[in-house]
């Protein structure tokens, strides 16, 4: 392995300020367990001095045994009015009691005398002044340059004596912040030169925004002259456009450039760590999310499936095991018998792409999606089709009839929604239930139960994770088809269904259906 690239993470600062984001005390602290055993090796808890929450986590972290991490305190330099020993944002860093504190100070001329007010003589003073103290009191301190890039490109001289200070001052790394995230990567290695050239020997970070879309290019650049500690946020969390995304930044480091970064073993956990963090911040994965999106290994086009199969390489910059992906191989209305027979490999299904089964599967996926019906993401529906088409598919029941209704008797009380299910068992009895929900779709899916769980006890495990509608035609208002995407899981594993119909109720029955079916099917076998 090449250089040690140390990744100091911001989730839970940084990240959490982004649009949407919010996490708990208890998922704090399940972020910081995930980061460790990524192997981050520092993980910003936030700033003890502004809110309750971040007091609390410093506190519950003293006691955790931290494999790789070091938690780390930000704040800012002291204040102008305050005397170092008496400064309040000071006194709270220390009552963190880590032994990292990051420390942000103004490396911008016109920051330093129209935000902070203070001269720019003072202005190093008090960055001097309050990294020096830091240190007496025995914390390690990083100092983040905030806005030094605007700031070089302003006076470079005076952004590089801001650093200067601070290093001269027993700062341990000096972070350099592109703040504002509109610099370009000519521009950040540019300025990353030129810290080193005036400071031999300082250990140089880079901290960067994504506001010009040049995030990850933007801290590559930097490592590439010099800077060996990179500050960002798992999935590129935070305000207005977000930070860095460690998640792209890391693999490109290691799998690219062959810098040390994580060990092998931890590198494949970063698609999982990157979807628990979502999970966490009440955030949806994004699906093509470099390296650790869903997408980013999937292959809808007939031809483009038919050369991965030969050669992976053909279409994947990278093997997906080594960050704990995979390759997935989309059926559509643009795929051939080469996407469907990988398709089916996964399913665990012998399909021969010379018997007739073959073309019988893809022309009924190509005219389901001609009615609306997308299964790029409702692999338990395709699976289901291709298993009928067989004579795999096992039947555990069929359905009569079922209706769902929705009562509001006044704008006082609570709206009632009902919903009745007639099913035939196998051997054919009829079994008749009537369910209430928090809404139709719901009434309907504990009808369901209610009739089946008897039966099949499995099915208890069961639960819906996530329910999507789309309008497929928006023009013809109330009579546009739509498209119903449902995700379920039970203690082992998560899978979606689809449904498509005129009438919202419809197209979700028949993905709850679908869902339940996908769940027998695993625990009661198929079709001898």
């Amino acid at each position: 392995m090449g250089q040690r690239i140390d990744m100091y993470d911001t989730t839970l600062r940084d990240g959490a300020q982004g649009p949407g984001v919010k996490f708990s005390s208890d998922d704090q602290l399940q972020v910081v367990r995930e980061l460790d055993a990524l192997g981050i090796a520092y993980i910003e808890g936030g700033q003890p001095g502004s809110n309750p929450k971040a007091v609390e986590l410093f506190q519950r972290t003293r006691d955790m045994e931290l494999k790789t991490a070091k938690m780390a305190a930000f704040g800012s330099t002291r204040n102008p009015k305050s005397a170092v020993e008496d400064d309040s944002n000071i006194k709270a860093l220390l009552s963190a009691e880590t032994e990292i504190v990051t420390i942000f100070a103004k490396s911008s001329p016109t920051h330093a005398t129209d935000i902070l007010r203070v001269s720019l003589d003072e202005n190093l003073i008090i960055v001097e002044e309050s990294v020096r103290y830091l240190k007496e009191q025995g914390r390690r301190v990083f100092l983040d340059g905030e806005h030094f890039f605007d700031g070089y490109f302003e006076d470079a001289g005076y952004a590089l004596a801001v650093m200067e200070r601070g290093w001269n001052a027993g700062a341990e790394v000096l972070i350099l912040c592109e703040t504002n995230g509109g610099r370009l990567p000519h521009e950040v290695a540019a300025a990353t030169r030129a810290v080193r050239a005036r400071i031999p020997g300082a250990r140089i970070g880079i901290h960067t925004h994504n506001d010009a879309g040049c995030a990850v290019a933007n801290s590559l650049a930097s490592v590439q002259e010099g800077a060996s500690h990179v500050q960002g946020t798992i999935n590129g969390y935070g305000e207005r456009t977000g930070n860095v995304d460690l998640c792209t930044v890391i693999p490109n480091l290691q799998l690219k450039m062959g810098y040390d970064v994580l060990h092998e073993s931890q590198l494949a956990r970063l698609t999982h760590v990157s979807h628990v963090v979502a999970e966490l911040a009440n955030m949806t994965p994004r699906d093509h999310q470099p390296f650790v999106g869903r997408d980013a290994f999937t292959h809808k086009g007939g031809m483009h499936a038919d050369a991965v199969r030969k050669m992976k390489a053909s279409y994947e910059h990278i093997n997906p095991d080594l960050v704990g992906n995979r390759t997935h191989i989309a059926v559509s209305e643009v795929s051939g018998r080469s996407s469907l027979i990988q398709k089916s490999v996964e399913f665990g299904i012998s399909l021969d792409r010379d018997k007739p089964e073959a073309r019988i599967i893809l022309d009924q996926v190509k005219e389901l999606e001609n009615e609306g019906y997308e299964f790029e993401g409702a692999d338990a529906s395709l699976e289901l089709i291709m298993r009928k088409a067989i004579g795999s598919h096992r039947s555990f029941f069929e359905t009569l009839a079922f209706h769902a209704h929705v009562n509001h008797i006044s704008n006082d009380a609570a709206t009632l929604s009902e919903g009745a299910v007639k099913l035939r068992l196998p051997g054919g009895e009829e079994i008749h239930t009537v369910s209430e929900g928090d809404g139709p779709v719901d009434a309907l899916n504990k009808a369901l139960r209610k009739a089946l769980e008897g039966i099949y006890p499995e099915l208890a495990s069961v639960h819906l994770e996530d329910y999507k509608v789309r309008i497929l035609d928006g023009k013809l208002a109330t009579q546009a088809k739509t498209r119903v995407l449902i995700e379920s899981s039970d203690k082992e594993s998560t899978w979606s269904t689809v449904g498509v119909s005129e009438n919202i109720i419809t197209a979700s029955y028949r993905a709850l259906v679908d869902s339940i079916e996908y769940k027998l099917l695993r625990t009661r076998g198929m079709q001898d």
